[in-house]
């Protein structure tokens, strides 16, 4: 199952161009670390809404696809997430947390922290649902 999940990871072009990576997975439960960085953050220098929103989404998407078939994928069908506190510190941490584990859909609780010597604060909570796709193997599409 971890190496399922990181070959897709690996697959996301926007996770790579942000600098996200994984670093916890287990079953229902995904991690998400970002580093802060310049090309990261909004005209304020807080981490932009967009790059906490994104891995937010795929922490989520990731903890629910770990407790999907191995011949699936998954797929987000929608999110909603609040924005608590400006986002800073070192680095944010994505937590995805499936709270209901469908034969279809699964919802997951979204949490995002700002990490600043090891003190956290929740800067972004939201909730998710995902769709778990039979038989799609995960392929990237070709650019045109």
């Amino acid at each position: 199952m971890q190496a399922r999940i990181r070959a897709s990871f690996e697959r996301q072009g926007l996770m790579r161009h942000l600098g996200a990576r994984i670093v916890h997975i287990a079953p229902g439960c995904v991690r998400i670390v970002l580093p802060s960085r310049a090309e990261v953050t909004q005209q304020h220098g807080y981490v932009h809404a967009g790059a906490t929103s994104a891995i937010a989404d795929s922490a989520g998407g990731y903890a629910a696809y770990t407790l999907f078939p191995q011949d699936t994928s998954v797929l987000t069908v929608e999110y909603k997430i609040n924005l608590l506190a400006p986002a800073v510190g070192d680095h944010l941490e994505a937590v995805g947390t499936v709270l209901k584990a469908g034969r279809t859909l699964t919802v997951c609780r979204l949490e995002v922290f700002g990490v600043q010597d090891g003190h956290r604060t929740l800067v972004a909570a939201g909730q998710q649902t995902l769709i778990c796709v039979a038989e799609r193997p995960e392929q990237p599409r070709e650019r045109r």
